[in-house]
């Protein structure tokens, strides 16, 4: 084989609830192909409805990777997923599959096929207690305006409230005196490692995905939602990322007795909608998506069409 030769990987990218599922389990079934999950929550076991975890109907026989692999109380950085999805491409191809990345975590998808390479950082001792330290003193907002004046970039891809990556974004500037974007600047090898397709689900009218965010979170209220968020919460002080996720921190407030339900169903449902608008600014950032109509009848047609194509260039 020519040693330029790349593999071909096809990913299916968009917003929360947008068909991306599907769409990647149609393009498995037509092209013979295996699904590596991009998405920074469904890696969990037993957080199963609030993540939208595809259920074992939805895979249809089609093996999907990435999928409850840990249990919530263990970290997950995105250096661990572009090392397992690379060792996962490797195997799919050797047994002549096509890899299909299937996700909403635009950060997971970016790295991996632009093959951003992620060295081991060691923090200095006590640096990340001392953060912890400033953070209770300070509070939330005082550590994201610090990090917006250190790394605007860094700071505009983090939710104000998402401390733990607003407090790993400052540890990185501290430690090293670099910008996690002169860091990614600086990963890129000369090429990408993959041949790809990218494909991009989203709807031309905005209200229709907003129905359907809103038709979702009703959905998993009714699968036993509530249920699953109450372990997360009691769960919170070794359950970190999940005690920050959308999905289940909303609901904090009901379980303390602080709000009512409709208040965290409400609260989710519009946290779910700007999450969207979020994933959204980042798969428009990354050059060559191709957008497909998600709620246009033949856009599974198109998909397989567009794939045809782009395997036929080989």
């Amino acid at each position: 084989m020519d040693a330029s030769y790349k593999h071909p990987v096809v990913a299916v990218v968009g917003p929360t609830a947008t068909g991306k599922t599907a769409l990647g389990v149609e393009l498995a079934k037509h092209f013979s192909g295996e699904v590596i999950s991009c998405d920074s929550m469904q890696i969990y076991k037993g957080l199963d409805i609030g993540t939208a975890k595809v259920t074992p109907e939805e895979t249809c026989g089609i093996p999907h990777h990435g999928v409850d692999i840990l249990t919530p109380d263990k970290a997950f950085s995105v250096a661990d997923f572009t090392a397992m999805a690379g060792k996962l491409e490797e195997e799919i191809s050797a047994r002549k599959k096509l890899p299909i990345l299937v996700g909403g975590t635009g950060l997971y998808v970016q790295s991996f096929l632009y093959g951003v390479r992620f060295t081991e950082e060691k923090a200095p001792a006590g640096l990340r207690e001392q953060l912890a330290a400033e953070l209770a003193a300070k509070g939330g907002a005082a550590m994201y305006e610090e990090l917006k004046q250190a790394d605007p970039e860094a700071a505009a891809a983090i939710h104000p409230n998402n401390q733990v990556r607003v407090l790993r974004a400052l540890e990185h500037y501290r430690a090293t005196g670099k910008k996690l974007s002169e860091q990614k600047a600086e990963s890129l090898p000369p090429e990408r490692p993959y041949r790809s397709l990218i494909l991009g689900l989203d709807f031309p009218e905005r209200a229709v995905l907003y129905r359907r965010i809103d038709l979702r979170v009703d959905k998993m209220l009714e699968a036993g939602l509530i249920k699953e968020a109450e372990h997360v919460w009691q769960n919170r002080e070794s359950f970190r990322t999940a005690a920050q996720a959308i999905g289940y921190k909303e609901f904090f407030p009901y379980f303390e007795q602080t709000a009512p339900l409709e208040a965290c169903t409400e609260k989710l449902k519009q946290a779910s909608r700007n999450y969207a608008k979020r994933q959204l600014t980042w798969f428009r950032h990354m050059d060559g998506v191709v957008w497909l109509d998600a709620g246009a009848p033949d856009a599974v047609q198109t998909a397989i069409r567009k794939t045809s194509e782009f395997l036929a260039k080989g």
